[in-house]
């Protein structure tokens, strides 16, 4: 099957006064596998519908492979949608449903049946051919409607949030199933979901949305590692940010004063906003921390802080640090027999420059 782009081009949708949808510009790749990334109410399930055919937009383009599809109807597109709850037939049998679309459109009964058989084996179910959706468990039920949609043969596949009903063991297993299966079959694939794991563990790349808006594009390292704005930062993970007034500038750094901390040095890493005050951002995984007298050396940024709170999560323990006035999220990596940091305890942070990134401030004035 011939790989396809899927290409938005300026799309706005509208209910009312209610922008929904604000001049989205995306293209996806033939065969690739994208996230579309957002919390509720962002509008990624309103985009996700409009490509399949759903909804109309108000303005701009829906290309598909070069082609505007934009008044073309939802069962000529040969797009193919599994949705969040499965949709199965329950009075069906998990053949009929697959094979359903196939009667539907009038295959002859030896393609239906070869087809079918393809598509179940294709996702592991033959041997539950028979039974009903009531008679399977929530994984064996999706890989149904997986196989109920590709069996028709879309040119696009469309995933709405198809893990939210799983626990979390079985969401990690199907997410590796589900690109597996993206893989070997090459389907241009768009994913939604609100779980920036699923996004990140399974996307060549995604788009962050936010209020109908696409707030910024990339592979998921990228998004990561070079966010464009303070939503994107803690959308995507969790960001410490230390907000200071600009003191001077040049090509290769950026030195801010903190209030209760002093002026820190950062190397430009990426785009640097204009503006007078910044904020100096930077992941928790990044931070070490040392005790209060530790030596402090010049390759790093030394915070002074005191522990507030902690939380252990198994393979880290989450650190809450006031220094100066703001508190900082800190990750420890745990080894057994470790002795964990008590509230109130003084330490010292250390950071390094080059894991810095320097984002626009939320705040016009600091002290």
């Amino acid at each position: 099957m011939k790989k396809v782009s899927v290409e938005c081009k300026n799309i706005c949708l509208s209910y009312g006064n209610n922008e929904v949808l604000k001049d989205i510009n995306i293209r996806i790749e033939p065969g690739e596998f994208f996230a579309l990334l957002g919390p509720s109410g962002s509008g990624k399930s309103t985009l996700l519908r409009l490509i399949a055919g759903f909804n109309q937009h108000n303005a701009g383009q829906l290309l598909l492979d070069g082609s505007d599809i934009t008044h073309t109807p939802p069962h000529k597109r040969n797009i193919g949608m599994v949705f969040q709850s499965y949709a199965l037939w329950p009075h069906l049998s998990v053949w009929d449903n697959v094979a359903f679309g196939l009667v539907e459109r009038k295959l002859p009964s030896t393609q239906i049946k070869e087809k079918t058989a393809s598509a179940l084996e294709l996702v592991g179910l033959s041997q539950f051919a028979k039974r009903r959706p009531n008679e399977l468990s929530g994984g064996q039920q999706q890989r149904v409607a997986l196989a109920r949609t590709i069996v028709i043969e879309p040119q696009v596949l469309l995933l709405d949030e198809p893990l939210s009903n799983l626990d979390k063991k079985l969401r990690i297993q199907m997410r590796r199933e589900l690109l597996s299966l993206q893989r070997r079959l090459g389907i241009t694939t768009i994913f939604v979901t609100h779980d920036q794991e699923e996004a990140m563990t399974t996307a060549d790349r995604m788009a962050v949305l936010d209020h109908g808006i696409v707030q910024q594009i990339g592979t998921p390292t990228a998004l990561f590692d070079y966010p464009v704005n303070r939503f994107v930062a803690n959308f995507v993970g969790t960001m410490n940010t230390l907000e200071g007034r600009v003191t001077a500038r040049d090509a290769s750094k950026v030195s801010i004063y903190v209030d209760a901390i002093g002026e820190l040095h950062i190397p430009v890493n990426g785009h640097v906003p204009e503006g007078d005050f910044l904020a100096a951002s930077f992941r928790p995984h990044t931070l070490q921390i040392h005790p209060a007298d530790t030596r402090q050396d010049p390759n790093f940024i030394w915070l002074p802080g005191i522990i507030e709170a902690s939380e252990f999560l198994g393979e880290f323990t989450r650190y809450q640090i006031t220094s100066g006035n703001t508190l900082i999220t800190a990750d420890q990596t745990h080894f057994s027999d470790q002795q964990k940091m008590k509230a109130g305890q003084a330490v010292t942070l250390a950071l390094t420059p080059s894991q810095i990134r320097l984002l626009p401030a939320t705040t016009t004035r600091i002290g």
